[in-house]
């Protein structure tokens, strides 16, 4: 089950802030001016075992004064039907506002978890004002700060309990392959290539898939579904509400897929919002085949595509074990291998490395370059077992698992990735005491 996380609320009252902390980052931008967020902004967030993606809807906001209140009204709508939990978020500084009231009346009406968060509150005499919003009717009000991070994680606390229990996937159902990238580089052309037919509609208008389509494959050997993603718009273009619902459907459905097929447009090479996809599939720890589309109006020489393929490489690293497929969704160059290459990938997350085959091979290995140690503390691996979880996971018992560095755990990594087959397959590594 995909958990989204929205956090909704009138300019200005720090939803921005809020979101960088919760992703440990400075991807929002933050300023004194209200409405200045003019990008789609979603992270993923992982808090005491949970992981889920969570969205900052300021970037959704018309720069129209005039339905600057109705869109804002739209985004709850929109938020309170694709989301699993929403924060709304207000000012303590200021109190109720009638665009507070406005969309307090409206959360009051869903069966959606809600959780009204009073931002801004720095001392005593915030905490006091912040009562004032138990008058909203939306039951406990959670006083935060989000530039100091006080009050974040007992509200977080909370919120994560209001998620569905993660089921364990059924290997035994039918795989799950999404197509994703920005608007107009042809993902329901390549789709509609797969399967031979217009099951899409396709045009030259960035955009004009708005929602997921999910489309069974039985061809060639294959079976599985196809999810064709409505396209991820760059910065100062998002003015309509549905583009913040499609950006809701394609997080939904990478979080839902088992594999995604990362399209670039090979005339615009990767660009930024390439690689946010990039890291949002490898965060979510999906497979990931990249298919660089249009390569038919690409002017080549001898090394054009190894070239082309370095430059990926480089741009998407450390994470670089990529399938990457060169294609024509118009010529049905190569489109086929595409799928291929995402079938294998949905094969190799799946695979199970039995114990005594991962220590006969790594331990060897793990003897001749040990883990560096630290401050006279001697450590040492004593076995390596895959964990019983969908994603490949890989838990190593030692006697010192927190002197551990991440630069030593991205070799064991590439160790697993030499000796196995994990092409396209984020993998975990766990350091676990013995």
């Amino acid at each position: 089950m995909a958990n989204i996380v929205a956090i909704v609320g009138r300019p200005n009252v720090g939803k921005s802030t809020f979101f960088n902390r919760l992703t440990e980052s400075r991807k929002a931008i933050v300023d004194e001016v209200s409405g200045v967020t003019r990008d789609r902004h979603y992270g993923r967030v992982e808090w005491i075992g949970n992981e889920f993606t969570v969205i900052d809807t300021g970037g959704y906001v018309s720069d129209d004064i005039d339905v600057f209140n109705g869109a804002i009204r739209s985004q709850v709508l929109l938020a309170l039907e694709e989301c699993s939990v929403v924060l709304f978020m207000v000012d303590a500084h200021n109190g109720i506002t009638d665009l507070d009231e406005d969309m307090a009346g409206i959360l009051r009406k869903t069966n959606k978890p809600i959780f009204l968060v009073a931002n801004k509150v720095d001392n005593s005499a915030h905490q006091l004002a912040a009562a004032e919003f138990y008058n909203l009717g939306l039951g406990e009000v959670y006083q935060i700060s989000a530039n100091s991070g006080a009050g974040t994680g007992d509200l977080l606390d909370q919120v994560v309990t209001k998620f569905e229990p993660d089921e364990l996937e059924n290997t035994d159902e039918l795989a799950k392959i999404s197509v994703v990238g920005r608007p107009n580089v042809g993902k329901s052309s390549i789709i509609n290539a797969f399967l031979n037919e217009e099951r899409n509609i396709v045009t030259d208008i960035s955009g004009t898939t708005r929602d997921t389509i999910h489309t069974r494959y039985k061809a060639f050997g294959h079976d599985f579904f196809l999810i064709d993603t409505a396209g991820v718009r760059r910065k100062k273009k998002v003015h309509e509400d549905i583009e913040f619902y499609s950006v809701l459907r394609t997080l939904r459905a990478v979080e839902n897929s088992d594999v995604c097929i990362l399209m670039i447009d090979a005339t615009h090479g990767v660009e930024a919002q390439d690689l946010n996809l990039f890291q949002t599939i490898q965060k979510a720890k999906k497979g990931i085949v990249i298919v660089v589309n249009k390569w038919d109006l690409v002017e080549k020489s001898t090394n054009t595509m190894k070239e082309f393929e370095e430059k990926i490489k480089e741009k998407i690293s450390p994470f670089d074990d990529v399938p990457i497929v060169f294609t024509s969704a118009i010529s049905k160059q190569r489109i086929l291998k595409a799928l291929e290459l995402a079938v294998e990938v949905n094969a190799a997350r799946r695979v199970k490395i039995s114990t005594s085959k991962l220590n006969d091979t790594l331990l060897p290995f793990i003897e001749n370059y040990p883990p560096p140690s630290h401050r006279g503390l001697y450590i040492k691996i004593k076995y390596i077992t895959q964990l019983p979880t969908f994603t490949p996971s890989f838990a190593f018992f030692c006697n010192h698992p927190l002197h551990v560095k991440d630069s030593y755990k991205r070799f064991l990594e590439n160790k697993i990735r030499e000796a196995f087959d994990f092409t396209g397959v984020p993998i975990n590594i766990f350091m676990r005491q013995k």
